[in-house]
């Protein structure tokens, strides 16, 4: 009886027809004779899945496990080649991956879910030392050396739906400009992507947001609004308000004009409250501070992937290595969450790594019809026994 590991099923949700046109589609394999696009990704897979910290290791580790090579489609793989292909090929073909899995995300939360709401902001990657200085020391701030990723990420899936990289310097609203606006979507995002003309952008196309004002901001009282009783622990105050200037400074100009919601959050532990700044005149403010708070989620993810999988530490020093395994990383955190919804699993991502790092070479359907059998033939027994005894 065949079945397939454990690692073959992550894989499903990756059909090798579609990693395959968009190999076509870049020309990724073009000058490639033996390590393909394929074993370029499945090895990194590896390495994040397992938690290997050197190439040295991914080889030796990879290679012990050659009798389940054919199935994934792959082979053995030699620690010089995977530091050449990590450098030389391009970082595209796994962004066009990984945005195929982010698709899969998008349409599926559309599909379950009544609400959309997308949080939005970014994590700084510290790279410094030899090999890193030479890409990222003309671009560091004063806080950071190495780059930025900048991620969309739905609440309702706790899954990524977009990703792109920048340099440490560059603002986040710089990123945020850029991104495509959905409407009848709810954009939860902090104080840098602080942008009226461009919250006024967010509100043209039917979108929602829920951000932050800054404490200085000028801002004109129009309404306001009663507090229902059971939520004036946490709320403080919730007024319609319209900015104050058209002309913020220079010869800058405020295109929105429109009215806005500005709710105070009590945040015990804090000298001073979160001053909310939303375009949703309809719900009610309590929903609004949860909106929020979801903010949180996003946090998570980057704590979640830079502890768990492998990206403190990076198996090449160029940029096209660090990007790609990045992207590797986002694949990889991609495809088990898949994974656990197909499965229907109520544990942790946490928890099913763990699993799945343990048994990634395991053949969870060869071994249930083991214990299977095994059950049968403990019960056979158990009866033969009792015959005997009763003889």
């Amino acid at each position: 009886m065949f079945s397939i590991s454990r690692f073959h099923e992550l894989l499903k949700a990756l059909p090798r027809g579609v990693f395959d046109r968009l190999v076509s589609a870049q020309g990724a394999d073009r000058h490639c004779k033996r390590f393909s696009s394929w074993d370029h990704l499945v090895a990194m897979m590896y390495g994040h899945l397992t938690g290997v910290s050197s190439l040295r290791e991914l080889e030796a580790s990879f290679n012990s496990h050659s009798n389940h090579h054919y199935h994934l489609g792959t082979g053995s793989i030699r620690r010089s080649t995977l530091a050449e292909a990590n450098g030389r090929r391009g970082a595209e073909l796994f962004a066009q991956t990984a945005q195929h899995l982010m698709a899969g995300v998008s349409r599926q939360v559309r599909r379950d879910s009544q609400e959309l709401l997308y949080l939005l902001d970014s994590t700084s990657i510290t790279l410094k030392g030899p090999g890193f200085d030479a890409w990222t020391l003309a671009e560091r701030t004063r806080r950071t050396q190495g780059l930025k990723v900048h991620v969309l990420y739905a609440a309702q899936a706790a899954a990524p739906l977009h990703c792109r990289f920048s340099a440490a310097n560059v603002n986040d609203i710089d990123e945020g400009r850029q991104l495509s606006i959905e409407p009848h979507v709810t954009y939860v995002f902090d104080k840098g992507y602080c942008d009226y003309n461009w919250w006024a952008r967010l509100d043209e196309q039917q979108a929602r947001f829920v951000t932050r004002f800054k404490y200085n901001a000028a801002l004109k009282v129009l309404a306001r609004r009663e507090v229902p009783e059971a939520d004036r622990e946490q709320i403080r105050e919730d007024e319609e308000v319209r900015f104050a200037h058209r002309h913020p400074g220079g010869k800058r100009l405020n295109r929105y004009q429109k009215p806005l919601r500005r709710i105070v959050v009590e945040r015990p532990g804090h000298e001073r409250p979160l001053i909310l700044a939303t375009n949703d005149l309809e719900s009610p403010a309590a929903t609004i501070a949860e909106h929020y708070r979801a903010r949180w989620q996003i946090e998570l993810f980057f704590k979640w992937i830079k502890q768990h999988l492998k990206i403190k530490r990076f198996l090449g020093r160029s940029e096209n290595a660090v990007r790609l395994q990045i992207l590797c990383a986002l694949i990889s955190y991609l495809l088990l969450s898949l994974y656990r919804s197909a499965s229907g699993t109520s544990q942790s991502l946490w928890i099913l790594l763990v699993e799945v790092r343990s048994t990634l070479f395991q053949r969870p359907a060869l071994e249930t019809e083991r214990y299977r059998r095994r059950q049968e033939r403990l019960r056979e027994l158990h009866l033969r026994q009792g015959q005997l005894a009763l003889a």
